[in-house]
């Protein structure tokens, strides 16, 4: 009999061991996600020392010379290559008809190098016929300093156009702009394509005449502290209000905000005072970037003499889809929602004249007007839209490694949560089968009576 009862209770086990194996999968989870946590200190330390963190994944490609041997670059990639002075870089594109296309690159110069006003990057857009779909050029202007620059291209589908409409091969061509007094040596890369979907219904092809421009009172309450990335993969999330940083001579910081469509964000930078006496010419240089990093608008002439100074961006168009088809660089620049960067840069020449040691940094951010309905994109619209998580990443000051980490841990979260409920259902489960095989063993013995083992009572 104890045979049988030993049997029964055993029969259980493996359910059992098989419920806790799933348990303790789901406890290893948290521990495997957080074995990216050195790779995350190694990248603030870089960025502490004001290098460029490039972007986690990204992928190694060589630039061609020609067309003919133009490497491809695949929608929601992201690249790394380095272009010398002088120099022009191809790749290949392969696109259908419905949906429009972007190929943006972050220009990063060696710190310490020599740049000056009219280096540039170019990035062009280009049909099989040479023809550029688009092309924009950034130029590192008065602030004669170096500092990641970036650019962008797309191809726009326009029923009122006949050119870079139709399916099929077309080519990113990237120039480096450079003087000969610059330093000649090769710039890092960063590059990204990326897709948005055609709508499933036209909409206005016209920008609107008329929009607010008048920037809005100062954000109430107190300044908060939030230290910005190294670069647009790890920038820091900033929501409305008054954020204070400190920032090295030399020294880039990053910064992100969620802007929806129909919004509208206006912004701006204070550099603190400090001691000593002296003079630097464009300081502090300040850019606004698109999602795709096309420049939206930037300040760069704030001169420097130990006193307070103050950079505030023209105000930016509220975000709309018809933009695009307008011809000034802040409508097409502002086409799409989603997350709009800052960069902010301060010359090297203030820690020769002023001190090589961090300044204060104050941030202004306000994001105006009601968020409006999307438009009626024919598929998911990726990284064009603002989503809840994103507001709360924001909020919380989250880069994009940051919340991902954070939507990773929630899930692994929710799947411990319903490991447990299996849990405690298993145990609930074994603990019934054990006890219905035990009194059908028990009701065997009485009807079966004494056995070889000898009388119950011997038990």
């Amino acid at each position: 009999m104890r045979r049988r009862g030993g049997t029964a209770g055993g029969g259980a086990v493996p359910a059992l061991s098989a419920v806790l194996a799933a348990v303790c999968v789901t406890a290893v989870a948290p521990g495997q996600a957080g074995a990216a946590q050195p790779a995350a200190g190694r990248a603030e330390a870089a960025g502490a020392s004001g290098a460029y963190v490039f972007a986690d994944g990204i992928q190694q490609i060589r630039g061609a010379a020609s067309t003919s041997e133009a490497p491809r670059l695949d929608a929601g990639g992201t690249y790394k290559d380095a272009i010398k002075g002088g120099a022009k870089l191809v790749y290949r594109l392969d696109l259908d008809a419905k949906t429009n296309a972007y190929v943006s690159a972050v220009a990063v110069p060696e710190p310490g190098s020599k740049v000056g006003s009219s280096d540039s990057l170019k990035v062009a857009l280009q049909d099989r016929n040479g023809y550029d779909c688009s092309s924009n050029e950034t130029r590192f202007g008065a602030a004669e300093f170096p500092r990641p620059v970036a650019a962008y291209a797309h191809r726009t589908l326009n029923r009122d156009r006949s050119s870079c409409q139709e399916a099929g091969r077309y080519y990113v061509v990237i120039e480096r702009g450079s003087r000969a007094a610059s330093t000649p040596d090769a710039w890092d890369l960063e590059i990204r394509h990326q897709l948005e979907p055609g709508l499933r219904t036209e909409g206005p092809t016209a920008a609107p005449e008329n929009w607010p421009s008048a920037s809005p009172p100062a954000v109430a309450g107190e300044p908060r502290e939030r230290a910005g990335g190294a670069s647009f993969h790890d920038a820091t999330g900033l929501s409305e209000g008054e954020w204070t940083d400190r920032i090295e001579p030399g020294q880039s910081l990053f910064y992100r905000v969620p802007v929806n469509w129909g919004q509208q964000l206006f912004a701006g930078a204070d550099l603190g005072s400090t001691s000593g006496r002296g003079f630097v010419g464009s300081a502090l240089a300040v850019t606004l970037y698109n999602p795709m990093q096309g420049v939206v608008g930037s300040s760069e002439s704030v001169t420097y003499d130990g006193k307070q100074k103050s950079a505030d961006l023209d105000p930016m168009p509220p975000v709309k889809y018809e933009n695009r088809f307008d011809s000034g660089s802040s409508f097409v620049n502002t086409r799409f929602a989603g997350w709009y960067y800052l960069r902010v840069s301060l010359s090297p020449k203030v820690g020769e004249e002023f001190g090589k040691k961090p300044y204060g940094l104050t941030l202004r951010v306000s994001v105006e007007g009601t968020p409006q309905a999307a438009p009626a994109y024919d598929g998911p619209a990726g990284i064009f839209a603002v989503t809840e998580a994103d507001e709360d990443a924001a909020a919380n000051g989250q880069s994009g490694p940051e919340a991902a980490k954070s939507g990773t841990m929630k899930l692994v979260g929710a799947a411990g949560i319903g490991a447990g409920a299996v849990l405690v259902l298993g145990l609930g489960a074994w603990t019934l089968l054990a006890r219905r095989r035990a009194a059908r063993s028990a009701a065997r013995a009485v009807d079966e009576g004494p056995t070889q083992y000898g009388p119950p009572t011997a038990w």
